[in-house]
């Protein structure tokens, strides 16, 4: 409704009711107007009616949407099934094209728009949780670990003579088999034991680099959350290491923007070393379901390099979920739960300590076991 057709409406209903109505509907575009003008998570979350209107006039912007459109070829968004079209409130053509997951799609601004936006709100967000630094990231409908790999193909162009990725062990399958993937060898780390701690043994990896020659090697792979007895790798030290030697450094922060202690780590590794990019699940951190990352750097051209290696274009589900979440939650409520979690941790690990237990616990943000003690 424009304001021709309430005024149109006033034949039909009384004026100041009408005017009533258009008001309503103001309060509704005020709201979109400053997402589209700041491209900002809103202060406070949005409800469900402003956000259902939004991703309405998003879908009707796309050719598959246009009244009497008859859509033909393999680019029309046709589905057989009206569930699962308004599954995905007819968001249909995906987002990117052949080239470049995050390029604009010619038949479909509205679900241009909508990763656009996903991605600047999202950037908003891990700001907001601590790496003030970064300048750039992408939604990718794929989990961590294609992620990670996609990362280390990208670099493989930089660096075509690398054959082996320096990996601080962590036991967990898909961050290993993410280099195997990408064609690489894992020349992996064993940790030390301090304390009851396993700690990034920082000279065994720069031995290792000396031994191989840093011209051999694409990236220093290293792990911010991780499960106890394992600690965050000391990325300040790997990061100043990859600065030294000119050697790319990735970071798998898969359960990393929900810990305050996570995001300080690489804020601090990009402030006085080098970190090209962290990596971080969609599921772990924004209560979404599984299938999406979140790809982020410090180097704007570098991450876009990234989103350009990805072939093809890629679904908008990971990227609608994520939206809508930090939509309905807004920057107050996401800061909140994060508080709640710290909250919940420090309570359990003050009970299991008094216990003298140190044990996992649930945290209050996503609903996993705790990583570490320390980390949180």
């Amino acid at each position: 409704m424009n304001a021709e057709n309430f005024g149109s409406s006033e034949r039909l209903v009384t004026a100041a009711y009408v005017r009533q109505g258009a008001q309503g509907r103001r309060a509704h575009e005020l709201r979109l107007r400053a997402l589209l003008e700041q491209g900002k998570c809103p202060e406070d979350g949005w409800d469900e009616s402003t956000i259902e209107l939004f991703l309405h006039e998003l879908a009707i912007m796309d050719s598959n949407n246009f009244l009497g459109n008859c859509g033909v070829g393999e680019r029309e968004g046709r589905v057989a099934s009206g569930l699962v079209a308004r599954r995905h409130y007819r968001l249909i053509h995906g987002i990117g094209r052949s080239g470049d997951i995050s390029a604009v799609q010619p038949k479909a601004a509205g679900s241009s728009l909508l990763n656009k936006l996903t991605n600047s709100v999202v950037l908003d967000i891990i700001k907001l949780a601590g790496v003030r630094t970064v300048t750039n990231c992408f939604v990718v409908p794929m989990a961590t670990g294609m992620s990670l790999t996609l990362c280390f193909l990208t670099l493989r162009h930089k660096r075509p003579k690398a054959k082996y990725i320096i990996w601080p062990r962590i036991d967990q399958k898909s961050c290993f088999k993410s280099m195997i993937t990408a064609g690489f060898e894992p020349v992996v780390i064993e940790n030390v034991l301090e304390g009851d701690e396993l700690r990034t043994d920082i000279e065994a990896v720069e031995a290792k680099i000396k031994s191989l020659g840093a011209e051999n090697i694409l990236c220093v792979h290293s792990t911010t959350s991780c499960f106890a007895p394992r600690v965050p790798d000391r990325l300040e030290e790997l990061a100043v290491i990859c600065a030294n030697y000119d050697i790319p450094h990735i970071v798998n922060n898969a359960y990393g923007i929900q810990s305050s202690k996570c995001m300080h780590l690489i804020q601090q590794g990009a402030r006085v070393g080098r970190i090209d990019a962290f990596v971080q699940s969609l599921d772990k951190n924004f209560m979404v379901p599984v299938g999406g990352a979140i790809i982020a750097g410090f180097n704007e051209s570098f991450v876009q390099e990234i989103s350009k290696m990805y072939p093809g274009r890629a679904s908008a589900s990971p990227s609608l979920d994520v939206l809508i979440t930090l939509l309905s939650l807004g920057a107050s409520g996401y800061k909140q739960l994060l508080k709640e979690r710290k909250v919940s941790f420090l309570a359990s690990n003050t009970f299991f300590k008094s216990a003298g237990n140190k044990v996992l616990v649930k945290t209050a943000l996503c609903g996993k076991a705790c990583l570490c003690l320390e980390s949180h």
